[in-house]
């Protein structure tokens, strides 16, 4: 790179397909990185000796610091520099993934996984913005969004396929593995293809006690809940954990609102009803769904008896239900209205999930499996994606970057609890039904089963908690005014 001016015209200079592969690829790699362990997981619950409710740590850990840092990931490259913050980020996610590769201990593993969540959360908010600043066309760089929101929903659709397969023909290692190779050649040419850029006029304000409140406040409050499997609700470290995880919660709040000059969340966001309630969906449609790919995963493995590969080919008529729902939703929202497509997806979503309730020893494929699946993978685009037009438009254009990471840091708050409180309750449930030998429960598959259906009860529960929302919280808006951008919406699985 010969030249690091930053004057208006350079963007028009850099390697334009170069920017769009390295950022989709990049994407695709940090999403796929939330759904490719979910069929590894009895794997590695064999491999280590996870117990049952202590397994989740391998996607929570992933997850928390995910949602906990995306805010502050987006502030970093506004103020260091995109591609400087990009190549950290590669880099870091590479190494982690090599550690967790490596990881003969449950606690490196889960290490391992938190590093590589900061590693996607300073990568996510970096590649949108490299592609915002370098497509300066508007027409092109919505192309270029839009690309690179597909990237996030194929990732998601593709890992739990590709999961099965590097389980089942390599070793669940090779899951992590793989990273290595894709984030280091990524980052050796992100140094040598993009160009550095940073918002000038970006208050120089990192907020990261926000950052750490919130990351820390909802791992405390996960580690919390999932502590009560083993200790029960009244242990007094368990009540303690919680406690200090809700009051970091607190002082996230009091942060963002009194105290920082330059919030990661500015709370006047939340003055809007629309944007409140469509945040709200989206936390609950995190919460319904993360549990729904865990535990079908482990039903399908661990009481079915299926190798990881039949278990990834039994998920892609849901991920394909994902990326058609996807490509429909994102093109019928503003014609049918974001009210009516949020309370129908909500609608489908909630019904998927009680049909999943229906979930046996010996349950039928094309009974119980595929219709639960097929509806669950459909309501979530219909519920997602007009959620997240309503939770970024109507903002400042400055703003919209920030409103859409809130959307996505919602989802990933919203999984992470949704996570903890289905698996935690879950794994309760079928400890107490095996404790009791007088029970009509007489293995420990019936007894698996038994924890999974609570689950979907409660998962369909939220669900529905979502459709009185969409219907009470969301006004109803008028369509968006012609040639006004849609924000790119990738829904993950």
């Amino acid at each position: 790179m010969t030249s690091e001016h930053h004057h208006p015209h350079q963007p028009q200079h850099p390697h334009l397909t170069a920017t769009l592969v390295l950022g989709c690829l990049a994407q695709f790699m940090v999403i796929l990185d939330v759904s490719v362990v979910n069929v590894a997981l009895p794997s590695i619950k064999h491999a280590l000796g996870f117990s049952e409710s202590g397994l989740q740590w391998v996607v929570n850990a992933y997850t928390v610091t995910f949602a906990g840092f995306l805010l502050l990931g987006g502030r970093a490259a506004d103020l260091i520099g995109r591609r400087l913050v990009f190549v950290t980020g590669l880099v870091l996610f590479a190494l982690a993934s090599l550690a967790g590769g490596m990881a003969n201990d449950r606690t490196l593993l889960i290490v391992a996984r938190l590093v590589q969540g900061l590693g996607g959360a300073i990568i996510a908010p970096a590649s949108l913005s490299i592609l915002t600043s370098t497509f300066t066309e508007p027409k092109e760089r919505h192309r270029a969004i839009g690309i690179w929101g597909a990237m996030g929903g194929a990732g998601g659709a593709a890992g739990v396929l590709l999961g099965g397969i590097i389980t089942d023909t390599l070793s669940w290692r090779w899951i992590l593995f793989i990273n290595v190779p894709i984030g280091l050649i990524a980052a050796f040419a992100a140094q040598r293809m993009l160009l550095e850029g940073r918002n000038e006029h970006a208050t120089r304000n990192f907020d990261l006690l926000g950052a750490l409140s919130a990351t820390v406040g909802l791992s405390l409050l996960v580690f919390g809940i999932v502590r009560t499997d083993t200790s029960g609700w009244g242990d007094s470290t368990t009540l303690l954990t919680i406690f200090i995880g809700v009051a970091l919660l607190a002082v996230f709040l009091l942060i963002e609102g009194r105290i920082a000059k330059a919030p990661l969340m500015p709370l006047r966001l939340f003055r809007s009803r629309r944007l409140s309630a469509a945040n709200t969906i989206i936390l609950l449609v995190g919460a319904a769904t993360f549990g729904m790919w865990f535990f079908f995963s482990l039903y399908l493995q661990q009481v079915l008896g299926y190798s990881p590969l039949k278990t990834g080919f039994i998920f892609l008529p849901m991920t394909i239900a994902i990326v058609v729902g996807s490509t429909v939703a994102s093109r019928i929202t503003l014609r049918v209205g974001i009210k009516r497509l949020m309370i129908s997806g909500m609608l489908v979503l909630t019904a998927g999930l009680a049909w999943f309730t229906q979930l046996s020893v010996h349950a039928d494929y094309v009974g119980v499996m595929l219709p639960a699946g097929l509806l669950a993978s459909l309501g979530m685009p219909f519920a997602f994606i007009p959620g997240t037009i309503a939770a970024t438009s109507g903002v400042k254009p400055q703003e919209a970057g920030l409103a859409s990471a809130v959307a996505n840091t919602a989802r990933l708050f919203g999984g992470a609890l949704g996570l903890a409180v289905l698996a935690t309750l879950a794994s309760s449930h079928s400890k107490s039904e095996l404790a009791h030998p007088t029970a009509a429960i007489h293995t420990v598959n019936q007894a698996l089963v038994s924890g999974f259906d609570l689950a979907f009860v409660i998962a369909a529960v939220i669900a529905g908690v979502g459709v009185l929302v969409a219907a009470l919280g969301i006004p109803r808006m008028a369509p968006a005014p012609a040639g006004q951008p849609q924000p790119a919406v990738a829904v993950e699985v």
